[in-house]
């Protein structure tokens, strides 16, 4: 089988608007379910630092189970099992104008309860990344445990959370690939039926792989951006280049020799 060179570059260069469409489901699909996976992920997280041991018992279930099952068997009972299950059913749906079909809510759904596991154990551990010292001095001036999370602790752990929060995104992403599974016309979903149409397969998938590749190399400038933005305002260094990130080259820098410790009289002796 030949290499078809002019269909390719016709694919890669001048998408249909089927292929566009499915590019435009893909994005919006991930950037809804971030969103979403967000503020469920620090929902959960704070649930986790609660003295409630409800709360904790729960966060920590939830984290278990999402985290130990696959995003793949997750989608299926979302979509699939609750409706054969007569539980519930994703029914499409009229929004401001726009019809939302029900497996697109179901896609949304299982990505952020999935990615929302793993957004709670970045938000918890950059949260307490924070000296807790500084947390006890708000306190201590009168400021409420709220008022001290969002003005003392919340803005020192963001810096800290955007990084494997932007990993989490960028992954996040990719995984939209596997939502054809429940029928879902995205990226992946598009290529795969046209690949079937055309039979140019190797043709199809590597424009697939390279339109999912000019999306997350976009993102990689966006989320350093956001770091480098975010360094500058608490005094920082700026983050790697982006080329050394896309490329995988880290800056190596110089050890520090510790310094030399004194004797002192008793240990000379």
């Amino acid at each position: 089988m030949k290499f078809d060179w002019p269909y390719f570059w016709e694919s890669l260069l001048s998408p249909s608007p089927q292929f566009l469409s499915g590019l435009a489901l893909t994005v919006i699909i991930s950037v809804v379910a971030m969103a979403l996976a967000l503020l469920l992920g620090l929902v959960i997280a704070l649930m986790g630092r609660s003295r409630f041991l409800p709360f904790q018992l729960f966060a920590s279930l939830y984290i278990w189970v999402i985290r130990g099952t696959p995003l793949l068997v997750q989608l299926v009972i979302i979509y699939t099992g609750f409706a054969a299950a007569g539980i519930f059913r994703f029914e499409d749906t009229d929004v401001l104008g726009s019809l939302i079909k029900g497996a697109v809510q179901a896609a949304i759904i299982g990505l952020m309860l999935n990615e929302s596991a793993y957004i709670s154990e970045i938000v918890r551990s950059g949260l307490e990344s924070v000296d807790r010292g500084q947390n006890e001095a708000a306190l201590s001036l009168g400021m409420t445990p709220m008022h001290s999370m969002r003005k003392i602790i919340v803005p020192q752990a963001i810096r800290i959370m955007v990084p494997p929060l932007g990993n989490s995104f960028n992954g996040l992403m990719k995984s939209t690939s596997i939502l054809s599974i429940i029928g879902v016309s995205e990226m992946f979903q598009v290529g795969s039926t046209m690949s079937a149409a055309t039979f140019k397969v190797f043709e199809i998938y590597i424009v697939v792989a390279l339109y999912y590749l000019l999306l997350t190399t976009v993102w990689t400038f966006i989320q350093t951006a956001i770091e480098n933005t975010l360094n500058v305002r608490a005094g920082l260094p700026r983050a790697e280049p982006v080329f050394k990130r896309l490329f995988g080259i880290r800056s190596r820098k110089q050890a520090t020799p510790a310094p030399a410790i004194a004797l002192q009289p008793a240990d000379a002796a």
